[in-house]
């Protein structure tokens, strides 16, 4: 099992993610189960818990008592949550309008470590986190440490088990995939594919978000690179080669891919999750456009789990908050911010995604053959990337 001090990247909120159930079916993610769904370990029950957790759903009479129970509570705590990731300030200003329950949202760009620490150093304190948003590596720790409480909600039926820990420590809740996020105004031919990337057309233009020996969605690049250019889960390495390749034919910059260097043409070619790109564009309000595409090659996803503190100050509160999010509406509210939402096929069976919505996402045949890693294979990627980055790439 994943430690936090192990060498796993520290995935910041600003920079990890996700993959696919919801347009390639939830069978891609069968690995992952394997690896995070562990429920050996069960939320610490000494007097310092707050919240005992249950592995019911809740239903009926049941979620009219929690909401009666959750709005005495009056207030919730949640941390790394940034108002323009997933959607999560709009998500947030709707739970507070529509339960009248007051979000205290802590630390929006702290990393899914960083959010077990809070559990850990603010455990029996009124501010500690009611509720995480965590890699699922990290779910496995969280569930190991005996950190969360379990929850199963309403809609937990229309979960993939494979997005799911069986005993309900955590919950896969919104996934995304590797993209290329393009500013047409600067990249007149986008590629479509990795081996386009070193085109000398394209010198200075090609960026990562950080180092991804700690930053997720570049660790993530990475390993996508890795797939397209004969490496595989288990295989990393090649696409620490490729980049170096990048740096060597001279179309890499070291300049992070952060919105404003996006815009302004300083980082015109992002690879980045595709929700993020897609949401860039919306930004940018079509100046400049941005095009989002899965490279035909190499495609690679990930998810976040969400779980209760097992020291939540207000647990009642924390299980509303879970029920909404894997609501239709919380869902919707998930696609809105243009990621992949668990419950998404689930939603379309029914009809409830609003072709406004899917029209902003790919064509769904560019997420064929995604690939997600287990905890194993991330554990020694991330290894691997540790010891021979900085040596390839200075």
């Amino acid at each position: 099992m994943t430690k936090p001090t192990d060498p796993v990247p520290s995935f910041s909120r600003r920079r990890f993610l996700l993959g696919t159930t919801g347009v390639v079916g939830a069978g891609v993610l069968s690995a992952v189960l394997d690896a995070c769904g562990s429920s050996s370990g069960s939320a610490a029950s000494s007097g310092t818990a707050a919240s005992s957790g249950t592995a019911a759903p809740a239903s009926g009479s049941s979620l009219a008592t929690l909401e009666t129970k959750a709005k005495a509570e009056g207030q919730l705590n949640v941390i790394a949550l940034p108002p323009n990731w997933s959607n999560y300030g709009t998500i947030i200003s709707t739970f507070e309008k529509k339960y009248g329950i007051k979000v205290n949202s802590a630390a929006p760009d702290d990393s899914s470590a960083q959010e077990l620490a809070a559990i850990k150093a603010l455990k029996g304190q009124s501010r500690g986190p009611d509720a995480v948003d965590v890699a699922p590596s990290l779910a496995a720790v969280g569930v190991q440490e005996k950190l969360f409480t379990p929850y199963k909600v309403s809609t937990w039926d229309t979960i993939p088990s494979n997005m799911k820990d069986p005993a309900g420590y955590w919950t896969g809740d919104y996934y995304g995939v590797i993209s290329f996020g393009v500013n047409t105004k600067v990249v007149k031919n986008p590629p479509q594919d990795w081996s386009e990337l070193s085109k000398p057309e394209y010198k200075g233009m090609v960026s990562i978000n950080g180092d991804p020996r700690s930053a997720g969605d570049a660790f993530a690049a990475v390993y996508a690179a890795a797939l397209a250019n004969g490496g595989s889960l288990d295989d990393i390495e090649p696409g620490i080669e490729f980049f170096t390749k990048l740096k060597k034919d001279g179309t890499w910059t070291s300049t992070n891919c952060l919105p404003a260097n996006i815009e302004r043409g300083t980082t015109p070619i992002a690879i980045e999750w595709d929700y993020l790109n897609i949401g860039y564009n919306k930004q940018f309000d079509g100046s400049p456009k941005l095009d989002t595409t899965i490279p035909a090659t190499g495609r690679f996803g990930n998810y976040y789990c969400q779980a209760i503190s097992a020291y939540a100050p207000t647990p009642e509160a924390a299980r509303l908050w879970e029920e909404f999010l894997y609501s239709d509406e919380g869902q919707l509210l998930y696609l809105a911010g243009f990621a992949h939402p668990a419950r998404f096929e689930d939603l379309a069976s029914k009809g409830l995604i609003p072709a406004s919505l899917e029209a902003n996402l790919p064509p769904a045949s560019e997420y064929k053959g995604v690939v997600f890693p287990d905890e194993a294979q991330t554990t020694k990627a991330a290894a691997t990337l540790a010891a021979k980055w900085g040596p390839a790439m200075g």
